[in-house]
């Protein structure tokens, strides 16, 4: 009886939808840009059946309002049949190909292959979240002709259901966007909040009053949060550079200011300001403005690189504002965070202005991900003309980084949208996995941005206009760890990049959203000009160091 009920929710089978549902469950089990195991394989498939479903029917519908002649009796029913068999084959044939696929991408990052997909578990679990989405669908439809029902009484039979389909769509997104996302993120902070609140024993209290939340700080330890501490406690040290470097060296000096430090983004980007003075970090060479990601993360390998590269002659402040993952905070708000990311810059960057010119570090901005957006939109032009800073390095920018997309949609021609080329390169640069930044026509300038990507982050090119046209990254040459297999189908690409953008820490280091130890020494010896290391020694202490010191 459940069963029965079940199935009398979904829509009457129509030719073209069988068709665009089959093809876009093929079409799903193709590579993207971050290689897929089974479970999220069979998620990301259903919602592709779902979804050609739904474009076939549309379709369908279309077709009989124009009242275009349609197959009848025994030709019909053999064109089902001949449909139906090449639908079957075409699953079939896409399911037995998928492991190969997945392979081929896994090959490009060093992964190694994975012996099965589990094709009919992947059959089983698209199927099932296809009848869960098309129950959702059938029950929305029946509330819109119950409204559309009601209204008729007092109202004419097409105004009704125009009013009907309306109050419908109202209700869904006021209870999808209204309570499932608020209660959702409601759930997810708290989740992360209490993640944050941990204390690791791989991050025990420091004893150096140089360091935040040691004797003598303006912050307290377990108000530094879970990635605070981390990077407070990670390394090198002043031992650590010396032993690597063969050279005198320095002790990194960090500010970390976590969200439960101060009560609001301006108190907490003075209580940085405040301990950066304390311990001294403005008397070093170097000034790193570094924004975190959401959850409050610095990358240590960009971290560990830059302290090597300048021998521990740097001071880094960092404050958090979140506890989300980037690409969640990224989707629910793309403006999160950019308060505390200009309350940090103005209040850092005052300072360092109000010092004699002879007097100031060199100072630049870095962030990762939802950081590298933060970062770049933490000041303005007319705020800094009168003394710009001296560059920035953003790693992994979000695919709505204004001045990343604005400099790739700008690039020179021949050059591909994965790595751009702007310009005459005196200001800006793009790099990767194999270092490009001394291939510009024109030296640096005074002022200079870098910007690290890898053509296989899907938080850079996720591109919601992917849903109807092909990205132009996807254009050849692609880029070194993009499969050759991946092609664009309007609206399947574009479920694929979603998932991808939610999966793209996946990879190994050195591919997708995973930044490494020896791309961020090219970019941060590109910006600083590394003084007294030779083209050598840089190579020689990214392969001795690239697994940690």
């Amino acid at each position: 009886m459940i069963l029965g009920a079940a199935l009398r929710l979904l829509p009457r089978a129509t030719l073209p939808g069988l068709v665009l549902a089959t093809l876009f469950f093929a079409a799903s089990l193709t590579p993207s840009l971050v290689p897929r195991g089974p479970l999220v394989q069979g998620v990301l498939s259903g919602i592709s059946l779902a979804a050609g479903y739904g474009v076939g029917l549309a379709a369908g519908l279309l077709w009989r309002l124009l009242q275009l002649p349609a197959p009848r009796g025994r030709w019909m029913r053999r064109t089902w049949a001949a449909v139906g068999g090449l639908c079957l084959l075409g699953a079939a044939w896409s399911l037995a190909l998928a492991s190969e696929w997945q392979n081929g991408l896994r090959a490009l990052m060093d992964m190694p292959p994975v012996d099965d997909l589990r094709p009919l578990g992947i059959l089983a679990l698209s199927l099932a979240v296809f009848l869960i989405l098309l129950w959702l669908a059938r029950g929305v439809r029946l509330l819109a002709q119950v409204l559309a029902g009601q209204l008729a009484r007092v109202l004419p039979g097409p105004q009704a259901a125009v009013l009907g389909i309306a109050a419908t769509a109202l209700i869904v997104w006021n209870i999808a966007n209204g309570v499932i996302v608020h209660e959702a993120m409601k759930v997810l902070d708290a989740s992360y909040a209490a993640y944050d609140a941990l204390l690791e024993e791989s991050s025990p209290r420091p004893a150096d009053p140089l360091k935040s939340g040691g004797p003598g700080s303006l912050l307290d330890w377990e108000g530094l949060g879970r990635a605070g501490r981390e990077m407070i406690a990670a390394g090198p040290d002043r031992a650590a550079i010396e032993a690597a470097t063969g050279a005198s060296a320095l002790e990194p000096l960090r500010v970390y200011v976590g969200l439960n430090s101060a009560p609001d983004p301006q108190a907490r980007a003075d209580l940085a300001l405040a301990e950066l003075i304390r311990i001294g970090g403005f008397d070093r060479g170097t000034l790193v403005i570094a924004t975190p990601t959401g959850t409050g993360w610095i990358d240590p390998e960009s971290q560990r690189a830059l302290e090597f590269v300048l021998r521990g002659d740097v001071a880094t402040v960092s404050v958090q504002y979140s506890y989300l993952a980037s690409w969640i905070a990224l989707l629910a708000d793309p403006d999160y965070g950019v308060e505390t990311a200009r309350a940090v810059f103005s209040a850092v960057y005052g300072h360092w202005r109000s010092l004699p010119a002879d007097r100031r570090p060199r100072l630049y901005l870095h962030g990762l991900s939802l950081g590298a957006l933060n970062s770049d939109l933490s000041h303005d032009l007319f705020q800094v003309v009168g003394a710009p800073y001296d560059g920035a390095l953003w790693a992994g920018p979000p695919f709505d980084s204004p001045t990343w997309r604005e400099v790739t949609r700008s690039r020179n021609p021949g050059s591909p949208a994965w790595l751009p080329v702007y310009r005459d390169g005196s200001a800006i640069r793009f790099t990767g996995q194999a270092d490009t930044l001394d291939r510009a026509e024109a030296p640096w300038g005074g002022f200079r941005i870098v910007y690290l990507q890898y053509a296989s982050d899907a938080v850079v090119f996720y591109d919601p206009h992917a849903l109807w046209r092909r990205p132009a990254w996807m254009e050849p040459p692609r880029g070194p760890d993009v499969s050759p297999d991946f092609r664009w189908l309007p609206v399947v690409t574009f479920l694929q990049l979603s998932v991808d953008m939610m999966t793209a820490v996946a990879p190994p280091l050195g591919h997708g959203h995973s930044y490494a130890f020896p791309h961020y020494v090219d970019a941060w010896a590109a910006l600083t000009d590394a003084p007294g290391w030779t083209a050598e020694d840089l190579e020689r202490l990214k392969r001795d160091m690239a697994g940690g010191p």
